[in-house]
């Protein structure tokens, strides 16, 4: 979703200009573009630095960068849950800044020694350079709020790509109390 809005974003219609590939499982994307399928591809890291390390491709944009702040990632709950364990949100919101600050505070080369065992196979070289390119494009939050600008332009994107048919306000959705408290 966040490349077709930006393909959008600069004036190119994703359905109409282009020949998107879309019935590529997830594991297998990588993998086909290397053995010749599609001219572009959208990755993730590290695989889009390791393609630069072996010349299979080149990183030419990001579409986390071109798309606006987005919450990527997000941890939800029901209402049930909060009211009978609001303790443990709040313990798990406060590590998840207490991370977010430790990487905001860490260079590269020290978060690659410390995710190495989570990414077997790839080089510490590329794991800090992909590890750089994030921090260096804002791609890390520093802070675990979803604002309403981010989660507007969310909205914005899952609506370009068809997949919502009505807005739901921020703050009838995102409970940032917690997130609020972990800060102080």
């Amino acid at each position: 979703m966040a490349g077709e809005f930006t393909l959008k974003k600069h004036g190119i219609d994703p359905h109409a200009d282009l020949e998107l590939i879309q019935n590529v499982d997830f594991a297998n994307i990588a993998p086909a573009f290397s053995s010749g399928t599609g001219e572009y591809v959208q990755l993730f890291e590290p695989t889009a630095s390791i393609f630069e390390k072996e010349g299979v491709g080149y990183v030419v944009a990001s579409f986390g960068v071109e798309s606006g702040l987005l919450p990527y990632t997000v941890f939800m709950t029901k209402q049930s849950y909060i009211d009978k364990n609001s303790d443990v949100v709040q313990s798990f919101t406060n590590a998840v800044f207490k991370a977010q600050q430790w990487v905001e505070e860490h260079s590269a080369e020290e978060i690659a020694e410390v995710v190495a065992p989570y990414f077997e196979n790839v080089d510490l070289d590329i794991m800090a350079s992909s590890i750089e390119r994030y921090k260096a494009q804002g791609s890390f939050a520093t802070d675990p709020i979803v604002d309403e600008e981010e989660w507007n332009n969310l909205i914005d994107v899952m609506t370009s790509a068809g997949e919502l048919t009505e807005r739901t306000e921020h703050a009838d959705i995102v409970n940032t109390t917690f997130a609020e408290k972990a800060i102080q």
